[in-house]
């Protein structure tokens, strides 16, 4: 189970590794880099999603 754990942090940590620095989102200009944002974000919660309920199953 605990490298279940490990591959999903893994997993959600390079998605979120993706994502701009707080100081570069107000440099965002264009709809589509939020659009990218929000994949990005996206992704990284249905990997939560997932885990969790795998964890719920057993």
């Amino acid at each position: 189970m605990n490298s279940e754990i490990e591959d999903v942090r893994t997993r959600v940590a390079a998605v979120l590794a993706e994502l701009p620095a707080e100081a570069d989102l107000a440099e965002l200009p264009a709809h589509s880099d939020l659009n990218a944002l929000a994949q990005r974000l996206e992704e990284a919660h249905q990997l939560l999603v997932r885990a969790l309920e795998s964890v719920e199953k057993g």
